[in-house]
C-alpha cells in the first residue's frame, strides 16, 4: 500500500485509501523552469505508482504561466499528459485527492499535500527558499531536456523530493553516464533467457516506492541488483524493465543495438 507524507500534518497517509477507488492527482506548476518540471515529474511518478498498484487515477495540471511550453517540455521528459485542471469540475466521487506542488505553492484545502523542493541553479548565491524561477532558468531546463531528456529526468528524480536539487553540468553528466551504463547492461542481459523478477527483489522495489514514493530507494535497489552475485542476467533484465514502469527512463532503449 502506497503511503505518502502529507505536508500539512507531517503524517503518512494512504495514497489510495479505498480499494479501486479513484485518486485525483493534481499538479500545481507554473512557468517554464526546472522546479516546475520537478513538480510534474514527481506527480508523474506518483501516478505511475498508483497505477502499478491497480488504482485508477485522474491526473490534472493547474497553473497560470507558460502552460503550453511547460507541457511540451514535460512530454519530452516522458511525463504523460495531464488534463487541464482549470477546465474540469472537481469532486467527481474521488476516494482521494493529492495535490503536488512546490514549497508553499498550493493550498490542499483539506486534501493531501505533497511538497516538492526547488531546483537550484549553479550560482554560489542560490540557496534553499529562493525563488525557483530565478534558481533554475527556463533556458537551462529546455536545453537539458532537448540534449538528453532521460538524463534530466534521472537527475531530478535522484534526490528525495523534499531536498533541494542543484542542477548543473556535473549533475547532468553523471546522470547521463549512469543511463548509458544501465542501458548497455540491460541490452547485454536481454541476450540471456528471461527469468522472472525474484520475489525478494520485487518486494524491495515495492517497499521503496510505497514508502513515501522513495525513488532514490528504488535506484539503490537497481544498483544492488546489478551487482548481486548469483542472480541470473535474465532476472536482472526483467527487474530493470519492471522498475522502469515507475521510473520512465527508457532503460530498454538499446535492446538489439549491440553488435
Amino acid at each position: 500500500m502506497l503511503r505518502i507524507i502529507d505536508a500539512r500534518t507531517g503524517e503518512p497517509v494512504e495514497a489510495a485509501p479505498a480499494r479501486r477507488g479513484l485518486t485525483r492527482v493534481q499538479a500545481h506548476a507554473s512557468g517554464l523552469d526546472a522546479s516546475a518540471l520537478r513538480v510534474l515529474l514527481v506527480a508523474d511518478v506518483l501516478v505511475r505508482a498508483l497505477e502499478l498498484g491497480g488504482t485508477p487515477v485522474w491526473a490534472m495540471l493547474t497553473g497560470d504561466r507558460r502552460q503550453p511550453e511547460l507541457r511540451a517540455v514535460a512530454t519530452t521528459l516522458g511525463v504523460r499528459p495531464f488534463e487541464d485542471g482549470q477546465d474540469l469540475a472537481s469532486g467527481l466521487g474521488e476516494a482521494q485527492v493529492i495535490h503536488v506542488a512546490g514549497e508553499a505553492g498550493a493550498s490542499a484545502d483539506g486534501a493531501v499535500l505533497v511538497e516538492v523542493a526547488p531546483v537550484l541553479g549553479s550560482g554560489d548565491g542560490t540557496a534553499p527558499g529562493s525563488d525557483p524561477a530565478a534558481a533554475a532558468a527556463p533556458e537551462a531546463a529546455v536545453t537539458a531536456a532537448a540534449a538528453e531528456p532521460s538524463a534530466l529526468r534521472l537527475a531530478l528524480l535522484s534526490a528525495p523530493r523534499g531536498t533541494p536539487v542543484r542542477l548543473d553540468a556535473d549533475a547532468l553528466d553523471e546522470a547521463g553516464r549512469s543511463l548509458a551504463h544501465w542501458r548497455h547492461a540491460v541490452a547485454v542481459w536481454a541476450r540471456q533467457p528471461s527469468r522472472p523478477v525474484p520475489e525478494e527483489v520485487r518486494g524491495r522495489l515495492r517497499t521503496a516506492w510505497e514508502d513515501d514514493l522513495d525513488v532514490p530507494g528504488v535506484l539503490r535497489v537497481l544498483r544492488w541488483v546489478e551487482a548481486a552475485p548469483g542472480l541470473p542476467d535474465g532476472a536482472r533484465f526483467e527487474t530493470y524493465a519492471y522498475a522502469d514502469r515507475l521510473l520512465g527512463l527508457d532503460l530498454v532503449r538499446d535492446l538489439g543495438r549491440l553488435a
